[in-house]
């Protein structure tokens, strides 16, 4: 490192010039070494790489290996420097978690194609308990060897609820995103979808429920084709399944895994009518005043989907208890802390559930709504928000004698 730079001084001690990444000019927390033998901090050579950068910062030779080496004589050497300046204020940086090597990973894959059920299964578990660890731990496993391998253990086999290798190879895989073709993979062979439907519908553990479900969402998400979501939302039992789960008692994951289905299947407009004949209005609208942020955005985003289908409506407005009631939970929807997300779904489905009935577009006004519009478009939404919270106001001021009071009305309600 040139001896150029300017020292750094944290706590008035100056930090060696060594002991710092060339990247960011910060103590290394994380040393990791390149092809070209210069040392940087994961993070900031992490983040170099992540923005399209194909050289090494300091040579400016292209790196013709993108794997990164811990240094780990380099992190115990700065350890040693930051305990020797602990009474000077200097606090020892803790010893990073290494993602997986992945040559373990290749070796537990190995072990997990092949040899006894006990030590197939071991391997597996073993993988998903590295999957489940670390973001930069799944980023190691999900390579496309490995998810081709996870996917023909996960529907290997001729049981009709799977054995136990199945079972925790789809454990694995309910973690991890997949292809697009992997995803066709699944969804065009009858038999693997037959499997997921008696899987998350039948199996008797819970667990297997959720991680069949959890597969379903990260097939129909990774196709990125109505057909193919439609062939997974026609399967039997798989409806029935996710909104089972999505009425579980005291198990959130269950909950939030079963909705994040529903989501992924009502995309295709042909799955809405069987998502409303297997329950899901009346499923998914009791859980949307339970739901953390990110879960209530895909919940009323189903629920908005739903009534976009002939009956869903009804069933929407049927599952809160009548319209007065339906009005009253998605004005809530918008208030408070709610994402951008979240209110212009609540206000797709309000679009809906309000319809023709004036009583109930004055339940909307009196609960709030129009100040929550009204916010959405100043607050720099995107244009799809927009025409929704446009849509809505419209209504609202077409119907009803109120309108003088929105301050430039017209500013909100270009045609569109």
């Amino acid at each position: 490192m040139p001896g150029s730079v300017a020292a750094l001084d944290v706590a008035a001690v100056t930090v060696p010039h060594y002991f710092r990444c060339p990247i960011s000019l910060e103590l290394m927390r994380d040393p990791v070494t390149v092809c070209t033998g210069q040392t940087y901090d994961r993070p900031s050579i992490e983040s170099w790489v992540a923005t399209g950068n194909t050289t090494c910062p300091v040579t400016r030779v292209p790196l013709a290996d993108f794997t990164l080496i811990p240094n780990h004589t380099l992190r115990r050497l700065i350890q040693e420097w930051c305990v020797a300046h602990r009474s000077l204020g200097v606090e020892r940086i803790p010893t990073p978690k290494q993602p997986a090597d992945p040559l373990l990973v290749r070796s537990l894959v190995a072990s997990a194609s092949a040899g006894s059920v006990t030590s197939r299964v071991a391997a597996l578990c073993r993988l998903r308990a590295l999957a489940r660890e670390s973001e930069k731990n799944r980023a190691v496993i999900s390579t496309h060897e490995t998810r081709s391998v996870l996917v023909e253990i996960a529907f290997e086999g001729k049981e009709e609820l799977a054995d136990q290798p199945a079972l925790e190879a789809m454990a694995v895989l309910s973690i991890l995103p997949l292809s697009e073709a992997e995803s066709t993979a699944v969804a065009t062979r009858p038999e693997r979808l037959r499997r997921l439907g008696e899987m998350v519908r039948e199996h008797p553990s819970m667990e297997a429920r959720i991680n069949a479900a959890a597969v379903i969402e990260v097939v129909a998400a990774g196709a990125r084709s109505a057909e193919i979501r439609t062939a997974v939302g026609e399967t039997e039992g798989v409806m029935e399944g996710l909104v089972a789960l999505v009425e579980q008692q005291g198990n959130p994951r269950a909950v939030r895994v079963g909705i994040r289905g529903l989501f992924a299947l009502c995309l295709a407009k042909e799955n809405r009518f069987r998502a409303v004949a297997a329950g899901a209005a009346a499923a998914v609208v009791g859980r949307v005043g339970e739901l953390a942020s990110s879960d209530a955005e895909r919940a009323l985003a189903t629920v908005e989907l739903l009534c976009r289908w002939e009956g869903g409506r009804e069933a929407v407005v049927a599952g809160w208890g009548g319209g007065a009631a339906a009005v009253e939970a998605l004005v809530r929807a918008m208030a408070g802390k709610a994402s951008g997300r979240t209110v212009e779904h609540a206000a797709g489905a309000l679009v809906a559930v309000l319809g023709n009935s004036e009583t109930l577009q004055w339940e909307a006004v009196a609960a709030g709504v129009v100040s929550h519009l009204l916010l959405l478009v100043q607050g720099g939404c995107s244009e799809r928000a927009k025409r929704k919270a446009q849509l809505l106001l419209k209504l609202l001021r077409s119907a009803l004698p109120f309108h003088n009071s929105l301050p430039n009305s017209d500013d909100y309600l270009q045609p569109f």
